[in-house]
């Protein structure tokens, strides 16, 4: 099987712009941000791959605290000014959330969409539990390219990476998802925070919201229109809008279903 390699670091040239960061979802790695690093002409963008995943798919992923003190070097180390825009879904959304909570200085704004904070209970914890023994198998990747209504050109690329990751990094990694809760000292950070979940994907995303209010009360909340949970794929143009939006003037699509 061939290595997908990605840049960490795009528009070095940019002037006069921040440095956005993005962090990647637990079933794909930072090629899965193309589409967003070509509609962002101009900015100086990083889409570092987690640990575990992509190019790094031979280190171990140890826990979400380790992952964000990792992005927290890269950010430290590539970002204008040493500090970022962080763009986070789903597990790069957790991982933004220990971010914020372990080193808030380095960050500007945050974006965060599909994050289940409370954790992952019930059914849905089950069903998790059901992937792992068919974790090598491509119809099971495709299965989740459909389920995530990520379009056909995508899908192969979804399906080479899903095979790439190994099943005890998944086991650690759906662990510590399941496990849930807010990261201890997430209340220091104080900069601007926008929670967004997609209108179709798991409602425990939307259930989230409360608790980051609770610990973050300048978090604003928006319900992306008809999206699935990896709609940074399925919707690109709109993805790519929000982003800017919020990071240019911290606002959110006009068009918000309530």
């Amino acid at each position: 099987m061939s290595q997908v390699h990605y840049p960490l670091e795009h528009g070095a040239d940019a002037t006069g712009t921040d440095t956005i960061l993005f962090l990647h979802g637990g079933n794909v790695a930072s090629w899965s941000w193309q589409a967003q690093v070509e509609g962002m002409p101009g900015r100086h963008l990083l889409t570092p791959d987690l640990p575990g995943f992509g190019d790094r798919s031979g280190e171990d992923w140890l826990s979400l605290g380790q992952a964000a003190d990792d992005v927290a070097g890269i950010i430290a180390a590539h970002a204008r000014g040493g500090r970022a825009h962080l763009v986070g879904l789903s597990l790069g959304g957790l991982v933004a959330t220990h971010v914020m909570a372990r080193h808030p200085g380095l960050l500007r704004s945050c974006l965060v969409s599909g994050v289940p904070l409370t954790g992952v209970h019930g059914t849905v914890r089950f069903l998790n539990t059901l992937q792992l023994p068919l974790w090598n198998r491509p119809w099971y990747w495709r299965a989740q390219a459909k389920a995530f209504g990520l379009p056909a050109d995508a899908v192969d690329l979804f399906v080479e990476h899903g095979l790439s990751l190994r099943a005890d990094n998944a086991r650690r990694m759906f662990a510590d998802v399941n496990r849930g809760g807010a990261p201890e000292g997430l209340g220091n950070y104080h900069g601007p925070l926008l929670a967004v979940a997609g209108e179709r994907e798991s409602r425990i995303v939307r259930d989230s919201f409360p608790l980051l209010v609770t610990h973050l009360p300048q978090t604003r909340t928006w319900i992306a229109p008809g999206m699935h949970h990896v709609w940074s794929i399925e919707n690109v143009e709109l993805f790519t809008r929000m982003v800017l939006g919020w990071v240019d003037a911290s606002e959110v699509p006009a068009r918000d279903p309530g």
